[in-house]
């Protein structure tokens, strides 16, 4: 009787069996077998309790900024209320196995951009509804979907990037997620007043220097809002996406119900550290947006990185720390065969700017454009993204002294785009003037302006600072390190003088020339 109970098959449902396999689909059903076991302590029933739910997803934490708007700390209590009646929908004795199924997949599953930004969106107007605030979004239902209509405000939109920035640092730092954490919201006015200019009547002829912006009623249609995202951050709905699945991981990985440990707690001086860099943890985000390999990963080590040193870790060149000029940048980023970030700080007249550019490949010293893939990027006041346009693959320029005569000499020099003597972005061999074309010249990279109010004529701009950034990884920058060394070390053994063999005045070359010089027909016959 014992070996039949033993090979008794539970019965599976067909309900059951069609969400567990699109839950397999993600990769992760393993994992929420162990959260969903961890989460019910009844194993009768199977269920997960609301309470439990309400735990999972809640986020107590404090933070920083010079803007507040007065309802974000409420919409922060709310988020994960918000998540809960949109995706996990219980009854009254709490969540089954398959709505538990359900609820992950209908989040973390795949799915087109454009759905994953209308979960957004929809969580969002939820989080901001149950805060006791107003949003001009509206949302029309259906039995079988759902679409979004209305507006937002610049402070609306200030506060769903927050949001975004919030869950992506729990995502990341989730051994850090404790009862009033700390940290500081970032700057992300640039990602604002990008999606202001482009989306709103008249946009681009606002003053992008202007403070005002964010406080003002320009209405930011909906339509034009999902335009905007999926061409220029499409990475914005991810952020709810790895945050939902980073809490089945902290919960899966819980041992018998209890709650994980946490050594430490998030602190604001991780902001403050890498602030000193052109590469700040705003822009390094909104770069992050854009990006969807391993160069992710490696840029929002500035970010979220737990101390300064590690973030130091991909920083290849700084002008104001390695000095300025093209021999300085060349001696840091030689042997650096990875993607690379370039940002340079410029200035016309009383207002600064600054603009980045991302190659998959490193620097080498040519004569012409070389390169595969690459994006140009204007960071700030105004976030723009121009990736590759297909037509030319002219993405980068670098070119030192040459060592023999020339009689037409190539530019000295660093550029992106455009074609030699018309590059769209060109840095002068002393890296203290910046020429910035316009789009009209280039046919490598997307057009569209990287500062504001750039015109038809050539800019030059006074630069800054120029910093480089390596987003290979560990092992591109240990190749790199073992370079440098065999370099240093060439160097070193090309420096080095036998002082024995100038020790004798019938050895010296001295010598050996005055001879010469006074007899220049003398025969002389080599010792062997």
């Amino acid at each position: 009787m014992g070996a039949s109970s033993s090979t008794e098959q539970v019965v599976v449902s067909p309900e059951q069996r069609e969400a567990e396999s699109l839950a397999a689909s993600t990769g992760a059903l393993t994992l929420l077998h162990k959260a969903f076991n961890n989460l019910s302590p009844d194993p009768l029933t199977k269920t997960i309790p609301i309470t439990s739910l309400k735990e999972c997803f809640k986020l107590a934490i404090n933070y920083e900024a010079t803007f507040k708007p007065e309802t974000f700390p409420t919409l922060l209590d709310n988020l994960g209320h918000s998540i809960l009646d949109h995706f996990f929908l219980s009854n009254k004795d709490g969540l089954t196995w398959i709505s538990f199924l359900n609820g992950y997949t209908n989040c973390c599953g795949r799915m087109p951009t454009s759905t994953s930004l209308n979960n957004l969106l929809k969580v969002f107007a939820s989080a901001v509804s149950k805060s006791g605030a107003t949003t001009g979004l509206q949302i029309e239902s259906t039995d079988a979907d759902y679409k979004i209509n209305g507006y937002l405000l610049p402070a609306d939109l200030l506060m769903l990037f927050w949001m975004c920035w919030v869950m992506s640092w729990s995502s990341r730092n989730r051994q850090l997620v404790k009862e009033n954490s700390a940290f500081g919201l970032p700057d992300v006015n640039n990602l604002v007043l990008s999606a202001v200019s482009s989306c709103v009547e008249n946009g681009a002829e606002l003053n992008a220097w202007d403070d005002g912006v964010l406080e003002s009623d320009r209405q930011i249609p909906v339509g034009k809002l999902h335009v905007w995202v999926l061409k220029t951050v499409p990475n914005l709905p991810d952020c709810l996406v790895q945050f939902v699945h980073s809490r089945h991981v902290k919960y899966a990985s819980q041992q018998d119900g209890s709650e994980p440990s946490s050594s430490s707690v998030g602190d604001s001086r991780v902001i403050a550290q890498s602030t000193n860099y052109l590469l700040t943890p705003s822009r390094a985000w909104s770069i992050s947006l854009t990006l969807r390999n391993t160069m992710r990963d490696e840029i929002l080590k500035t970010c979220f990185a737990p101390d300064a040193d590690e973030v130091k870790e991909n920083l290849l060149y700084r002008s104001s720390l390695h000095g300025k000029g093209l021999s300085r940048f060349w001696s840091n980023v030689e042997g650096y065969n990875g993607p690379i970030l370039v940002i340079i700080s410029a200035m016309i007249e009383d207002h600064s700017w600054s603009i980045g550019a991302l190659t998959s490949q490193g620097f080498e010293n040519k004569e012409t454009f070389y390169g595969t893939s690459g994006s140009l990027y204007a960071i700030s006041p105004v976030f723009n993204h121009l990736t590759s346009s297909g037509k030319e693959k002219n993405f980068v320029y670098s070119h030192l002294h040459s060592t023999g005569y020339e009689a037409k000499p190539k530019p000295v020099g660093i550029a992106f785009g455009g074609s030699i003597g018309n590059e769209r972005v060109f840095m002068d061999e002393d890296f203290s003037k910046l020429t910035v074309r316009h789009h009209a010249y280039d046919k490598t990279y997307q057009p569209g302006a990287l500062f504001p109010n750039q015109g038809y004529l050539a800019t030059e701009a006074q630069i800054l600072e120029v910093e480089v950034w390596g987003l290979g990884g560990e092992k591109i920058k240990e190749a790199q390190n073992l370079f440098l060394k065999r370099e240093q070390l060439f160097t070193e053994q090309r420096r080095k003088v036998d002082l024995k063999t100038f020790s004798n005045w019938e050895d010296s070359p001295e010598k050996m020339m005055m001879d010469m010089v006074s007899n220049p027909n003398a025969v002389r016959r080599e010792e062997r």
